[in-house]
């Protein structure tokens, strides 16, 4: 009986939220939706959905932000203003992070052929594996193509990692000599001129160095990018390219290798020919950004174009 009662709180909190999600909403206004004290009501909103109730207001404003840019001429600080965020830098930020494209960029990209589209809508070759059930609940993944200018990647290679644990337990036996203790990673973070968030990749054979592993970490700088690298770094130029990019939905950290894994899964039986694309993964690297609870599984796969949708 409990159990029900906070299910039907939870909702009532989503319906407050939904219902207010362009005006300030505080942990006061969800206890009243609720009918909770305040420490009760974050405390079961968490249970019940794997997020805090102000992480779940932040992405929803951010995924209802990105379909207004989408849809008009507005100004980014009109939007970032009508989404309670104090300044267009903050959201910026936040928009960066959660979708791997500044909202001023992603305005100005031509509409792509389906962006934020739940997958069950999108690998119609195979309507059984559709829907994939974590907890009794949908897994979904959102799409999007964007492009890549011409840049560089500085990245730290493997001797013999094909994928990221294998990387890590690479690094933590052997650490990089040049770095004096620091992870390779911490100093991908600290490059300034970086173009986008440090990132894992897959490299392409055509990309790798002789006697290298498959798995890497690395940043994209920009292509005329010519300051000094730590010794063990490899630097390879990028030719301008698109990518198709996945994101599932937030998941609880706890339960990060299962979210993970059912969204890679997914991922792997997508069809991009519903697009008009492609995979190719030897023209660029393949990549992961940082998993992260709030924003979901993000990864990115080079493609090419194969004609019309």
């Amino acid at each position: 009986m409990e159990n029900s009662s906070h299910s039907q709180a939870v909702e009532k909190m989503k319906k407050f939220i939904d219902e207010h999600l362009q005006e300030p909403i505080t942990a006061n206004d969800l206890a009243a939706a609720a009918g909770y004290s305040q420490y009760h009501t974050i405390r079961i909103f968490k249970k019940e959905t794997g997020s805090p109730p102000f992480e779940y207001i932040r992405q929803k404003r951010l995924v209802s932000s990105a379909f207004e840019l989408r849809r008009g001429e507005r100004r980014v600080i009109d939007v970032a203003l009508d989404f309670v965020f104090d300044s267009q830098e903050g959201f910026t930020r936040a928009f960066s992070n959660c979708f791997g494209i500044s909202p001023k960029r992603f305005a100005k990209v031509p509409e792509p052929t389906g962006w934020l589209i739940p997958y069950r809508y999108l690998d119609r070759q195979n309507n059984k594996s559709e829907v994939c059930n974590m907890e009794n609940k949908q897994t979904v993944i959102f799409t999007q193509i964007i492009e890549r200018p011409a840049r560089k990647l500085l990245f730290y290679p493997s001797k013999n990692a094909a994928e990221y644990y294998e990387y890590c337990e690479e690094i933590a036996a052997d650490p990089p000599e040049s770095l004096n203790g620091m992870h390779p990673w911490d100093y991908l973070c600290g490059i300034k001129k970086a173009l986008y968030e440090p990132v894992g990749v897959w490299l392409p054979a055509s990309m790798r160095p002789t006697k290298n592993g498959i798995y890497a970490h690395g940043v994209e700088v920009p292509a005329d990018y010519s300051d000094d690298i730590p010794e063990g770094f490899k630097m390879i130029d990028l030719s301008p390219c698109k990518y198709l990019i996945f994101q599932g939905e937030p998941y609880n950290d706890e339960k990060y290798e299962e979210a993970v894994g059912t969204c890679m899964g997914n991922i792997a039986k997508f069809n991009p020919e519903v697009y008009g694309f492609a995979f190719d993964d030897n023209i660029a690297p393949k990549f992961q950004l940082a998993p992260m609870g709030w924003r979901g599984y993000i990864e990115g796969r080079p493609v090419k174009e194969i004609g019309n949708c």
